[in-house]
């Protein structure tokens, strides 16, 4: 049997399910519900929302998925009210999974998938280009889980993730500190690192009709290994930005989802949940680099950023075993303050809704 997801979601896709540079698209009919899946199966991709749940799956079973995120971002200044808007910027991150029930109550299963991605591209020339023109951000994560059901009604998991970063940032900088008024220069830091974490999972199946679940992943810390490279920089004051090695510390946050599955008729499944992360670790961005740059060996920029609590209620109905109709929607708050604010991560609060269709082919 092979699924197939058709989906349309009314949303933005820079609030693709997320806050900050979180993404949650890792699995298509977990994302016509909203991502509220904690406490209910949607296929392999379960291991993302909840790895506990795979002692629900029988045999072996394959599942992959592309999501297709189409960024259409504007700025409006509020010192001269002129509107920037950023380049059409579409990204498709992809998820693929794979399940196996050892026995009757072990199981194990692979994932990879995107958790954390960010994309912006705004011209060279706007109002903001000393802050930002260009930023993208990727990690792919290598999950490997297993789940025991010690007890009829209760299932656990453990797993690892092995992350995979890589990050490219670009700016203008104004060199009229310099005394060249009206000229600008060109920056670009570019870097990856590898990070572990680890991630836990548990399933209780409180009813016949009524399932808890909870899904905990640790926050991964990244020492990003790079180089910073100038351009545009005329005559002498070419020699105050060499090109030179950097590194810059970045955490990805730890993140909590609870959910509660209520099957009110045989083919009905409604959940509502709540997931947290842990966005205050992102405190700053701090770039140190090998040699000086304009006299400075550092390139820091304040964030503050908060943690983020987000709301959600999805369901799933099966018109038949091969048809069900998916919703869903999610009430989330950005975890970056006014006061740090800034065009890389355009990130608001976010009202989500979805809808889609599972259809099953084979």
């Amino acid at each position: 049997m092979v699924p197939l997801a058709f989906l349309v979601t009314l949303c933005p896709a820079g609030q693709a399910l997320a806050s900050g540079y979180g993404l949650f698209t890792q699995g298509a009919s977990a994302f016509g519900q909203a991502a509220t899946v904690t406490a209910h199966t949607t296929g392999p991709s379960t291991l993302f929302y909840n790895p506990a749940l795979l002692t629900t799956l029988d045999g072996t079973r394959v599942e992959a998925g592309v999501t297709v995120l189409a960024f259409d971002r504007r700025f409006t200044s509020r010192a001269d009210g002129d509107t920037h808007e950023m380049r059409d910027e579409t990204k498709m991150p992809a998820s693929l999974y794979l399940s196996h029930r050892v026995t009757d109550d072990l199981a194990a299963g692979i994932g990879l998938f995107f958790p954390f991605g960010l994309a912006s591209d705004w011209p060279d020339q706007w109002e903001g280009r000393f802050l930002a023109t260009q930023t993208e951000m990727t990690t792919y994560t290598i999950n490997p889980a297993v789940a025991w059901q010690p007890l009829p009604r209760l299932s656990v998991a453990a797993g690892l993730d092995l992350a995979l970063f890589d990050a490219t940032l670009r700016r203008q900088i104004d060199l009229a500190p310099l005394g060249l008024a009206g000229v600008e220069g060109s920056q670009e830091f570019s870097g990856d690192d590898t990070g572990l974490g680890w991630n836990l999972g548990l399933a209780l199946q409180l009813t016949d009709r009524l399932d808890f679940g909870l899904s905990w992943r640790s926050e991964i810390d990244l020492s990003v290994d790079g180089a910073a490279r100038f351009s545009g920089v005329p005559g002498n004051a070419a020699a105050l930005f060499p090109a030179t090695s950097g590194q810059a510390d970045l955490s990805l946050p730890e993140q909590l989802s609870l959910g509660l599955a209520w099957q009110p008729i045989e083919p009905l499944v409604v959940e509502i949940g709540a997931h947290w992360e842990g966005w205050s670790a992102f405190e700053e961005l701090r770039i140190g680099l090998e040699q000086p740059v304009a006299g400075a060996n550092e390139d820091l920029v304040a964030r503050d950023w908060d943690d983020t609590w987000s709301y959600r209620v999805g369901g799933r109905y099966a018109l038949s075993d091969r048809i069900a109709l998916l919703a869903g929607y999610k009430y989330g708050n950005t975890p970056v303050p006014d006061s740090t604010f800034e065009p890389a991560i355009p990130d608001a609060d976010t009202h989500l809704w979805t809808v889609g269709a599972d259809l099953q082919f084979g």
